[in-house]
């Protein structure tokens, strides 16, 4: 964002922030939500014993699909001669399945709960909203909104969007109502996609339009995640990354960055049911902006 600040998107601001709403020092966001209410309920949903991870593959060399993993070598520890090692580099916010810290995004120089974005660089991570106080985890109810199969295709085109229309649609469809505290699960079709056009374009997607942000933040969703995220390019006027911008900055949101969701779909359709314990946690990187991660669902 450069230059002076619309009218309109101080009004989206202020739509989605949750500043101060859990005090002037959290790093928590819509974890909050997530009380342990919500986690005893989600408990419950465990019926079938059947656990399916939503995660991509880290792996060499990079695909359309997941290029977090840059750096990979194996070979024999010295003082341990029958044991094998690995040496492993990631790039957190690559294409592939990770969760962001709040401080990975600012939006007028200010992150999560107005904080300037220069007081919590540090050396050699962030000082606050990091990726280490989301340590203790997610433990909700995930709800899986299927926007590929509302729309009668296979996978969304890249110069789609996803809207607050598309969600309350696609809820009605699940015979659910989005709770405080959920994780919204969003469906295109981008691995099916992806299969079929494997020269597709990496950065151009199918994602969330603004009106899709403001319904996150106003159905206290605690967890976004998907095969989808931002619509690549935005085509908003104000902003370039709005999920980014309004979710993290402003709501505090956690995201979950591009799921896989080719094995969990076909086991929501054989079981009938679009609700589910998800779980998942980072790894505590200290200043960390985001962590890989492998969310799974349990039903």
């Amino acid at each position: 964002m450069h230059g002076e600040v619309s009218a309109r998107l101080r009004t989206l601001e202020a739509a989605c922030s949750n500043a101060g709403r859990w005090g002037a020092d959290d790093e928590l966001g819509t974890l909050n939500l997530i009380t342990p209410e919500v986690r005893i309920r989600a408990a419950q949903l465990v019926t079938e014993g059947l656990s399916v991870s939503l995660a991509s593959d880290l792996g060499l060399p990079a695909t359309q699909r997941s290029d977090l993993l840059v750096t990979h070598t194996m070979g024999s520890e010295e003082s341990v001669p029958d044991a094998l090692v690995d040496t492993v580099g990631v790039n957190v916010h690559g294409w592939g399945t990770h969760i962001d810290a709040f401080g990975h995004f600012h939006l007028n120089g200010t992150t999560y709960n107005n904080r300037n974005v220069d007081a919590i660089v540090g050396s050699p991570g962030l000082t606050h909203s990091a990726i280490t106080p989301l340590r203790d985890g997610i433990f909700t109810r995930g709800v899986l909104l299927d926007i590929a199969g509302l729309r009668g295709v296979d996978w969304l085109d890249p110069a789609e969007y996803v809207t607050a229309d598309d969600l309350d649609r696609a809820t009605a469809v699940a015979g659910l109502t989005i709770e405080p505290g959920d994780a919204v699960i969003v469906h295109v079709g981008l691995d099916a996609r992806l299969a079929a056009h494997p020269d597709a374009e990496p950065g151009r997607r199918a994602g969330l339009d603004t009106s899709a942000v403001l319904w996150l933040r106003d159905h206290d969703v605690a967890i976004f995640g998907g095969d989808c995220i931002e619509r690549m390019p935005s085509g908003d006027p104000d902003l370039d990354l709005p999920l980014h911008q309004l979710g993290l900055a402003r709501m505090g949101l956690t995201f979950l960055e591009w799921l896989r969701l080719d094995r969990l779909l076909p086991v929501v359709q054989r079981l009938g049911r679009s609700e589910f314990l998800l779980t998942a946690a980072p790894l505590p990187i200290t200043g960390g902006t985001g962590s890989p991660v492998n969310p799974i669902a349990v039903f």
